[in-house]
């Protein structure tokens, strides 16, 4: 396991073929600040141009909380009308991503993981609330400890639905769901969550970090990355398109694979009956 750079409020830990990305503020419920994210996408985008890394997990430290949302001293200082405090909460937030220029509309505040080449999971260990809630929210996976909370907050803080929440939820729940997270802002428990689409896996707490990594171990036995990161952009991006539009750009994405060594690999180990041994990711950018 290698640790490839230290950070003040996130730790990224690289164990091939799987990152985890924690947010390491645990005195604060793992809540957000300026800084915490600039390093959370930091952390990301070094996960991201790793070929060891198949899969990146998202959690927070300790056993309370995956993230209790934006920093209550942060919230302080923009309800008190703090400049500064304000500015230097946001900086960062809106930087430039790596991913493909038609995801831009994904690379927002805390949308950004919808854009992120390779499968994330959110390993949600506690509370789950607010600005963390749509962090969650914004990861391809959610996989819960059963003693995990979700709520959206906003209504109970006088907050309307932020950030894109009212777009994402209600894909993710239904409308009516979503609403009902949105208006009554309670805290939601894992069981639940799981019922409504909002979590895919629930397990015990002290299992939950070795699910998600089993997860991305068996995607990185069977899988061809290529092929996950093609599809996970496609899901998303479909999601704003008509069907005939979607149909055509898989069409001629579908020819263009088989100018690549994924689809004769998978072919090949079919018919010899072992796993396949797909390509990793390079994604580092062109010296």
């Amino acid at each position: 396991m290698t640790e490839p750079r230290a950070f003040e409020d996130v730790r990224l830990d690289i164990d091939d073929p799987v990152a985890v990305v924690t947010i390491d503020r645990p005195e604060s419920m793992n809540a957000f600040r300026g800084r915490t994210l600039r390093e959370l996408r930091e952390a990301f985008s070094l996960a991201e141009r790793d070929r060891r890394v198949v899969g990146i997990v998202l959690t927070g430290a300790g056993d309370r909380a995956f993230s209790a949302g934006l920093d209550v001293a942060v919230l302080h200082a923009q309800v008190a009308g703090d400049g500064a405090a304000a500015e230097a909460a946001d900086d960062g937030w809106r930087g430039p991503f790596p991913g493909s220029p038609a995801m831009a509309d994904m690379r927002r505040m805390l949308t950004w993981p919808l854009a992120i080449r390779k499968p994330v999971i959110a390993a949600v260990n506690g509370v789950c609330a607010g600005g963390a809630f749509l962090l969650a929210a914004a990861c391809d996976l959610r996989f819960a400890a059963d003693t995990a909370r979700f709520t959206t907050v906003y209504s109970r803080r006088g907050l309307i639905a932020e950030q894109g929440i009212s777009w994402l939820l209600p894909r993710l729940v239904g409308p009516a769901h979503a609403l009902d997270l949105l208006w009554s802002s309670r805290s939601v428990p894992a069981r639940e969550a799981l019922a409504i689409g909002l979590a895919q896996r629930v397990v015990e707490p002290g299992r939950l970090l070795d699910e998600c990594r089993e997860y991305v171990a068996e995607l990185a036995r069977v899988a061809s990355p290529h092929s996950m990161m093609v599809s996970k952009q496609l899901v998303y991006q479909h999601l704003q398109q008509a069907l005939g539009d979607a149909v055509d750009q898989t069409d001629i994405l579908m020819r263009a694979s088989f100018e690549g060594t994924d689809p004769a690999e998978g072919a090949m180990s079919f018919l010899e009956r072992r796993d396949p041994r797909f390509e990793r990711l390079d994604l580092r950018p062109p010296t």
